[in-house]
């Protein structure tokens, strides 16, 4: 990603943030520029993803900022990636004892 040099007190001081989310199919993303001073909440609103996902409460399941958690209150940063977290469809504690029991099995 290249980055523009900006002189400092230039009118340009927005932060350029990525929100996205892992669909069922498919991943949704989108990037918005905010005012500096921005939180995490103010981005997810910005993005339209309440409008994009009208049933999906995201601070169910957890929003992070690269992979790490995050509230809404909290602060982001130029070129911030803000991920909003779904449910496992899956319990891996199972998956990892199906594939130790696989690999158990004698082998003709």
């Amino acid at each position: 990603m290249a980055t523009e040099f900006v002189a400092p007190g230039a009118a340009d001081q927005q932060l350029h943030v990525i929100v996205c989310y892992p669909g069922e199919r498919n991943i949704w993303q989108c990037e918005v520029a905010l005012s500096p001073g921005a939180t995490v909440g103010d981005a997810l609103a910005a993005s339209g993803f309440a409008q994009a996902f009208p049933a999906i409460d995201p601070w169910e399941e957890g929003v992070g900022v690269f992979a790490r958690r995050a509230a809404s209150h909290d602060p982001v940063a130029d070129g911030d990636r803000i991920e909003i977290y779904r449910g496992l469809t899956f319990d891996p504690m199972v998956s990892r004892r199906r594939r130790a029991a696989h690999r158990a099995r004698p082998t003709r």
